[in-house]
């Protein structure tokens, strides 16, 4: 069935890319196929012109024709019933009958700046941020697979031919078997970044939880910290606390040269960034001089994959880099993407997926 639901939503023009066909599957296994509705929408959608046409595509894949006066109105939920548990929505829609207006408050929750939102709502942010959190970069690997293209695999090109009594054959093809690769997360953990650390660390922890071998995560401000193995415990909410409490300058000054050339120094050169995803989620502030940031950048691009840079406000209208140890860093930069919301991060771990 869901399958059948995404194939209408494709061809109604959503762009219903796999990852989110993953986190819409996650999401139904959480909530149930009574809110497939919003399930499949909130994941499949990625812009406010996508809800016509899914509203569309969903209408003709149930063929409801209950008349609803705007497209897929619902029962009315009192704000702060909003970010309530399955059972407790479940409960105000019932005691609730009149009908709503689109409730698309988590559409529009997904663009909010994570800095501006309350408790309850950084709450189901998180939760939509962690759906969206399947990602796996890939690199080709050391060994051959078949494969339908690719170079030509003499041996089993060969065996064809002995099989077929010296007959010519196709040749065989083969191409190098994928493998993990690794992905780094450099969080900024200073004062000017303390609004987005905590989103940051469960970004972390879910990307450590999805990929435990092939994960790091490290805080940047006045020193370096490793926090991957306090990322492994299941639980969110006692990772999240004890990463918190092994960093000493959580909400402290910024050394990112001196934290990035630390990282070089104690785990780049050893393998961790060797042909890895580097992601930098910082705002590029520098106390001192900023053009050991750009060498300390460069050094890193060399060794990475792809060096990727994140900034809260990349997303800002009017935005540009003028940040001195952003301004040293952009030249080695594969990527400069925003990080100041649930879509804004979505973007980023599609960049890293690219």
């Amino acid at each position: 069935m869901l399958l059948d639901l995404v194939a209408a939503v494709r061809a109604a023009g959503v762009p219903a890319t796999p990852d989110r066909v993953q986190a819409m599957v996650r999401a139904v296994d959480a909530t149930g196929t009574d809110l497939l509705y919003w399930a499949a929408r909130l994941t499949l959608c990625g812009s406010p012109d996508d809800i016509a046409r899914f509203d569309a595509a969903f209408a003709g894949f149930t063929r409801d024709t209950e008349p609803r006066g705007t497209p897929w109105q619902v029962r009315r939920l009192p704000e702060r019933a909003l970010f309530r548990t399955g059972a407790a929505r479940d409960e105000a829609v019932a005691g609730d009958p009149g009908l709503a207006v689109q409730a698309a408050d988590a559409e529009v929750l997904r663009h909010r700046d994570l800095a501006t939102l309350s408790a309850a709502e950084r709450a189901e942010a998180m939760r939509l941020l962690t759906l969206a959190a399947a990602v796996d970069p890939r690199r080709p690997g050391r060994r051959y697979r078949p494969w339908h293209r690719g170079r030509t695999d003499p041996r089993r090109t060969m065996r064809a031919m002995l099989r077929a009594a010296g007959e010519p054959r196709l040749p065989a093809r083969r191409a190098r078997r994928p493998r993990p690769r690794r992905l780094v997360l450099l969080a900024d953990v200073s004062g000017s970044m303390a609004p987005y650390a905590d989103a940051l660390l469960r970004l972390g922890h879910a990307l450590v939880q999805s990929r435990p071998r092939w994960t790091e995560v490290y805080t940047l401000g006045t020193r370096l910290t490793r926090v991957t193995p306090h990322l492994h415990a299941p639980d969110v909410a006692s990772a999240v606390r004890a990463a918190g409490q092994a960093i000493p300058d959580w909400r402290g000054g910024t050394r990112l040269a001196d934290t990035l050339t630390d990282f070089l120094r104690r785990y780049g050169h050893r393998g961790v960034a060797r042909r890895a995803v580097v992601v930098v989620f910082s705002d590029g502030w520098e106390r001192g001089d900023p053009a050991p940031l750009g060498e300390a950048a460069a050094h890193v691009r060399r060794l990475a994959h792809r060096l990727i840079w994140a900034t809260p406000h990349a997303g800002r209208p009017g935005f540009a880099p003028t940040a001195g140890g952003l301004a040293a860093a952009l030249p080695h930069v594969d990527a400069l993407v925003a990080g100041h919301s649930v879509a804004a991060i979505e973007e980023l771990l599609r960049e890293v997926s690219r």
